[in-house]
């Protein structure tokens, strides 16, 4: 597949013009939100919460590497939080902006998530690898009210 990078930057400039903060917290055409508990299962409610509202948009196609995408994020925001002070609220949002699908995990923690040099042995530190693989792009943005956007943008057929 042949990347287009205006549209990829095109979409990414429209989440930083409306902010994650806002989309967050309101309604927006073509987005999907769910507030996850700061427990473990939280990550098969994300998998299942991506692979419904992909299905919903047509996007049956994008499930499986979505939801393993957004496992591990989730899981990151999950590991990450219990070292946050006050609120430990996460929350889940997709967003689709033709041809993109945008994956973003909110949580309180500050901290930089920093890629790690993926040791396939051990049973963790692969995440933002495969975060990586499996996704165009990857990155992250500070939030206003503090904590992170963690996000993962998928290009789609349709």
């Amino acid at each position: 597949m042949v990347e287009d990078p205006l549209a990829t930057a095109d979409c990414l400039q429209i989440t930083r013009e409306v902010g994650f903060d806002r989309l967050l917290s309101t309604d927006q055409p073509n987005t999907a939100s769910c507030p996850l508990p700061f427990q473990a299962d939280s990550v098969k409610t994300a998998r299942d919460v991506t692979r419904s509202t992909l299905r919903a948009w047509g996007l049956p196609e994008l499930g499986d590497d979505a939801a393993l995408v957004v496992s591990e994020l989730v899981t990151n925001a999950v590991r990450y939080a219990m070292y946050s002070r006050g609120r430990r609220e996460i929350t889940l949002l997709l967003m689709r902006v033709t041809p993109h699908v945008l994956l973003a995990v909110a949580d309180p923690s500050d901290e930089e998530p920093r890629p790690k040099e993926p040791d396939f042995v051990s049973e963790n530190g692969r995440g933002l690898y495969i975060v990586e693989t499996y996704s165009q792009c990857w990155g992250w943005d500070p939030l206003a009210r503090g904590g992170k956007a963690v996000w993962a943008l998928f290009r789609t057929e349709a």
